[in-house]
């Protein structure tokens, strides 16, 4: 499947191994979430990247221990109704703070692809090499978006409040670094 990056298809540096192959070294690896959470500690001591597949039916929870060293993680969509990938996603973005790449797989159609952005995804394995295309125009699409998200841009009621009513942090810091671009 072609892998979608930044609205262009791009080769994917993984290799997929399935859980009765060895693991290969110097190679970043994908493997299932069985195999990581059997073999989490040796998997993430490994100096190549280690990514994982992980199903919408299992709570992100469990890969609280290991977020920070883990590169990547694929949310399954398993048909394109089921949207628990997005609540795994905005989870794994905001809650645990992970800063790898977050990959969804499976069954996403051309008008969910600005909702997989927003709610924290970086790259897309697309069926088509045409969905490229699509997903480049969904990033540039909109400039200004009401909901809150994980994809950096600010909501609109969050770029009109006056400078004494932002609360400390790294919000206010968006917001200020914001106005001083416009």
């Amino acid at each position: 499947m072609p892998l979608v990056k930044h609205g262009h298809i791009v080769g994917d540096a993984y290799v997929r191994v399935p859980d009765d192959t060895p693991i290969p070294d110097g190679v970043p690896v994908i493997v299932t979430a069985e195999r990581f959470l059997a073999h989490a500690a040796e998997l993430t001591a490994r100096e190549a990247a280690v990514g994982v597949t992980w199903p919408n039916h299992r709570k992100v929870a469990e890969l609280e221990p290991w977020i920070g060293r883990l590169a990547l993680i694929a949310l399954t969509f398993p048909k394109f109704r089921d949207g628990r990938a997005y609540s795994q996603a905005r989870l794994l973005r905001e809650r645990y703070g992970f800063r790898g790449e977050l990959r969804a797989t499976g069954e996403v159609l051309r008008d969910q692809f600005l909702f997989l952005i927003r709610a924290g995804f970086d790259s897309l394995e697309v069926t088509k090499a045409a969905d490229a295309d699509a997903f480049a125009a969904a990033v540039s699409t909109y400039s200004v978006f009401y909901q809150p998200s994980t994809d950096g841009r600010l909501a609109v009621r969050r770029r009109r409040l006056p400078r004494q009513i932002l609360p400390a942090g790294p919000e206010a810091q968006q917001v200020n670094q914001h106005r001083e671009t416009q």
